[in-house]
């Protein structure tokens, strides 16, 4: 070889050298430049997820996924981890001396509970603190679907059944957890209200009750925190997909709402992952070789227009030069657990509702305390799931909080309750723990103690204290049998208020729940009633944090208590007597790859007729859900939305109502009229005037939680809304639409305790059109 070719030679190995280091690196602001210089198959993988498991490999086990990486443009993965109320990852690793600890949260619905959006920001700031300190990017969380039904799995992850409370707490859950920068990804869009056959199943719902119930949660919440992503359901919503809906996610998501974040499936969610390019879901997880195949084949055939696949890698980029990863955050490895623990007991005894306090029955001072029931022993802290396993890493038992308050429980009847719970898991699991489940194992049953045992016992204590748990789990239902107590649960009420009444002592039940249960046929039988909700890892003293009077409950319910299951309108169409099948589930979700094969092979045969409230719903009851139902037509409740009793009393008084443009405001002065500080919730309904359409008696408009008003004292809040959100959805004209007249606005202390009201007019009707 000559001289001249080894020169020739040597010159193009440098400038290939040159050109390899030259190759562009993402910045914020080169965007362009990296898609254009990715190969199609580094936009396809892009845009394909990845799973993150439990093997050693794995840089944070036990979390959900991450992006891909693209090491030669400089694009890094974004991690992300499944919430709501707990950071979920693996707590130990291999090869690692170390405890990956997380703090376990308060559970969504004791969150709605509050009524109040800074509890739930500092929830979302504190969880989104975890998450940056472990290393992670992105928190699958808030959930935001109605509640619909009492039986609904998830309940344990949704916050209301009114779109206003929903969607404002999931606001700010999301700022608070965006403050830390820290992605939130709010899910599942849109209209999961059951998880009965959820990867198949068609929820078959009117226009109208998707603008105004099912879609308006998330409107809210996307316009008031604009979360860096959302994720896709499983369901269909009137026969598409919702990860495979252009409509759902670009015409109303992105354009009417002005969404600017990136959307993702859920985990093996959809058939058809060229089509949820298509449809603006940005991102398919956690990804399958079949499904990468198939976008590159499109995009290389024509069939997947680059524009669409290059906005989705533009979607892809712009989020992952926000996250932690990217900037190369130096995270701790450890987080200020202490401290969110203090915020998990304040907020868990903020969201506690007192439903009955019969002679002041509540607060207890510090008394000897029989706990009765086996929920007493084995607390209820949080919901089942991927996401929300309710294994945290403590919980404060309702001894432990008890004694923490100068308390004395009974010690001796622990001891014949913990041999009884011995005894049950024995029988419930003879073969050791309950293996793995994102559905909630079986419980144990009460025992009901004898005359003799009873006597035993109310000799030596002032009260009796019973508590009844319910749990709620991903991927299954629960049954109408669970919306009622058991029949041993009803027999233990009978022995303990009959023999402890007769002594003249009192009776207190807590129901450690996920969502309502039936309290009609039982209540009077006893003293006191409170409803904890889930409070997270310190459930033992946020609730005595309430029976001791350290805390004045302040808790409002953010559902319907119905007297009976089936008074509600939307139970006729609800699984609830559905059996679920645990290994189907996992069948299903496992092999998720082929379900479209699956699919198109039951197309060339007969396919089985599709099963009301399995593989489809109706909504029926279009708009007249909740309380919107209850009240319109009369039917006697339980407890109505936004009931919550105090240890003391409270007056309203309006001082200034009026509509300035498109802004309406109203100011409430609320008086301390007894002899307990306390805070108060309250609530604005609006009444809308007659008009061609039906609309319900009244709705929730507006809210606000009142400071701790000390006895004799008051304190004044002003509640803001948008004219137009007084207005209905008109799906002929495909625009809201607000009809001139009186609009009578209620200040009230629930859905059904009206304090006072003043009315204004609209002079002139308007209407605002949505894009088709």
């Amino acid at each position: 070889m000559s001289k001249k070719s080894i020169s020739i030679m040597a010159a193009a190995l440098l400038m290939s050298g040159v050109a390899a280091f030259a190759q562009p690196q993402l910045r914020p602001d080169n965007i362009d430049e990296i898609i254009k210089a990715m190969t199609v198959e580094e936009k396809v993988d892009l845009l394909i997820g990845c799973g993150q498991g439990y093997t050693p490999d794995v840089k944070f086990p036990g979390t959900a996924g991450r992006s891909r990486d693209i090491p030669r443009l400089g694009i890094t993965s974004a991690y992300m981890a499944d919430g709501p109320h707990r950071l979920v990852m693996a707590e130990k690793r291999q090869w690692d001396h170390r405890e990956y600890i997380t703090t376990e949260f308060p559970g969504s619905a004791l969150c709605a509970a509050t009524f109040d959006v800074d509890a739930v920001k500092a929830i979302g700031a504190a969880i989104g603190t975890e998450v940056a300190d472990y290393g992670l990017d992105i928190l699958l969380a808030p959930g935001e679907n109605l509640l619909r039904s009492p039986l609904c799995g998830r309940n344990h992850e949704y916050y209301s059944e009114d779109p206003l409370l929903s969607g404002k707490m999931a606001a700010a859950y999301i700022n608070g957890v965006q403050s830390k920068g820290t992605g939130a990804c709010l899910k599942h869009f849109a209209v999961n209200n059951q998880e009965t056959n959820r990867n198949t199943m068609d929820a078959r719902v009117s226009e109208r009750a998707l603008r105004e119930l099912y879609l308006r949660n998330f409107e809210i919440a996307v316009k008031e925190s604009q979360p860096w992503t959302i994720m896709t359901s499983y369901n269909k919503v009137n026969g598409k997909y919702t990860c495979e809906d252009r409509r759902l996610t670009e015409t109303i998501l992105r354009g009417d709402w002005g969404f600017k974040g990136l959307v993702m499936t859920d985990w093996n969610a959809g058939r058809n992952a060229v089509e949820s390019i298509r449809s603006g879901n940005d991102m398919i997880q956690p990804g399958q070789a079949k499904q990468r195949a198939a976008i590159l084949e499109a995009a290389k055939n024509g069939s997947l227009d680059m524009a669409l696949l290059d906005l989705s890698v533009r979607r892809t980029l712009e989020l992952v030069v926000k996250t932690h990863t990217y900037k190369n955050y130096r995270y701790p490895n450890e987080t200020d657990l202490k401290g969110h623990a203090a915020i998990t007991r304040r907020v868990g005894a903020e969201g506690i509702v007192l439903l009955q306090n019969n002679g002041n029955t509540l607060p207890l001072a510090k008394q000897r305390v029989a706990l009765y029931g086996c929920t007493s022993y084995d607390l209820v802290p949080a919901g089942m799931g991927f996401g929300a396993t309710g294994h945290g890493h403590y919980i404060v038992s309702l001894i432990e909080g008890l004694k923490n308050q100068g308390f004395a429980p009974d010690m001796m009847l622990a001891a014949q309750y913990s041999k009884h719970l011995a005894d049950e898991q024995k029988r419930l699991f003879p073969n050791g723990q309950p293996p793995f489940s994102i559905t909630c194992p079986p419980r144990a049953e009460e025992i009901i103690p004898s005359a003799e045992e009873l006597a035993k016992h109310i000799g030596g204590n002032d009260v009796a204290i019973i508590t009844f748990g319910r749990t709620s789990g991903e991927g299954a239902d629960r049954n109408k049998k669970e919306f009622y107590l058991t029949e041993k649960e009803q027999q233990l009420i009978d022995a303990v208020s009959q023999a402890w009444h007769n002594a003249g002592k009192k009776v207190i039940v807590l129901l450690n729940v996920c969502s309502a249960v039936e309290t009609a046929s039982w209540r009077d039988k006893v003293d006191a009633v409170l409803c904890t909700f889930q409070p997270g890892e310190e459930t033992g003293n946020s609730i005595t944090d309430v029976l001791s009077g350290r805390v004045n409950p302040s808790g409002r319910l953010p559902m319907t208590w119905a007297m009976n299951y089936g008074d509600a309108a939307a139970d006729a169409n609800f699984p609830a007597e559905y059996v679920f099948d645990m290994q189907s589930f996992f069948k299903a979700f496992s092999n998720s790859d082929n379900m479209k094969d699956k699919a198109e092979a039951n197309q060339k045969t007969e396919a089985p007729a599709p099963v009301k409230d399995v593989d489809y719903t109706n909504y029926e009851e279009g708009i007249y859900m909740g309380y919107r139902y209850f009240d319109t037509k009369d039917v006697k409740v339980a407890y109505p939305f936004g009931y919550g009793l105090s240890y003391t009393t409270f007056d309203y008084a309006i001082k200034d109502s009026k509509i300035d443009g498109d802004q309406c405001s109203i100011t409430v002065e609320v008086k301390n009229t007894g002899n307990v500080a306390g805070r108060d919730v309250v609530q604005l309904y609006v009444s809308a005037p007659k008009s061609k359409l039906d609309k319900p008696k009244k709705e929730l408009r507006a809210f606000a939680k009142t400071s701790n008003i000390a006895p004799g004292h008051s304190a004044s809040v002003t509640l803001t809304w948008n004219v137009m959100d007084m207005a209905s959805f008109d799906e002929k004209a495909n625009a809201w639409s607000l009809d001139k007249g009186n609009y009578i606005w209620q200040v009230a202390a629930s859905s059904a305790d009206v304090k006072a009201s003043v009315t204004q007019s609209i002079a002139k009707a308007r209407k605002l059109a949505v894009t088709k």
